[in-house]
């Protein structure tokens, strides 16, 4: 799955490259290939109500910046707009303690790495340059297990597969420039521990985390 992930990415982006070696009008707002580039919010956090600190309560999330890069292509019949897309994003959340409290989330001591997602989007253009849209896919996420001192452990991480649902708004700048705003939701129920130097991956175990993320992003289309 990983490896359609990254081919799917490129695959994409390949897509989009006889654009820039022809001579054509200005694209039409909401059709065809284009890129993006995306910042904002993020926070993960434990999907059960059950606190791991009887002492001190616990909210049990981690929270950061959000920042990547997406592409995808839109198909546009009418004021109906439908199309596949794909994106990579990192985040700077992290595990920490706060007044001696450690915020765990469930799964430990970690470090927010990268987040692949690879799904599609169906919108309705409100009018000829805003497009509110919904989204929905299959996303891959990992995070760095660090040691006790809080610095990353390279040899190791865990790696969570689950859905994503969102939705949002796209205004059109130009034909060719637009910038949006979306809300997403994703869940994990499904991850394991992969190792490095040739060691067997772990089996694979359940998990409960809920993902929240709000985005802001500005893109080109060809």
């Amino acid at each position: 799955m990983k490896k359609f992930l990254f081919g799917a990415l490129a695959g994409t982006a390949l897509a989009s490259a006889p654009a820039f070696a022809q001579d054509v009008a200005p694209a039409e707002p909401f059709s065809g290939p284009h890129v993006e580039g995306v910042i904002g919010y993020d926070m993960s956090r434990a999907g059960s109500s059950i606190d791991d600190d009887s002492d001190v309560p616990n909210d049990q999330d981690i929270d950061g910046l959000l920042y990547g890069v997406g592409a995808g292509y839109d198909f546009k019949v009418g004021n109906f707009v439908v199309g596949p897309e794909a994106e990579v994003t990192w985040s700077t959340a992290k595990t920490k303690f706060d007044n001696g409290d450690f915020e765990g989330f469930g799964i430990g001591n970690v470090k927010t790495n990268r987040d692949l997602y690879l799904g599609a989007r169906v919108g309705y253009a409100v009018t000829p340059k805003t497009l509110v849209y919904a989204k929905g896919g299959y996303t891959n996420a990992k995070f760095d297990i660090r040691n006790a001192s809080g610095t990353v452990t390279t040899n190791r991480d865990l790696d969570a597969d689950g859905w994503r649902v969102g939705a949002g708004v796209e205004q059109a700048v130009t034909n060719n420039a637009f910038v949006k705003v979306e809300y997403r939701y994703s869940n994990y129920k499904r991850g394991e521990v992969d190792f490095r130097d040739d060691i067997p991956d772990s089996s694979r175990f359940d998990l409960d985390l809920d993902r929240h993320q709000i985005v802001a992003g500005v893109g080109v289309r060809f």
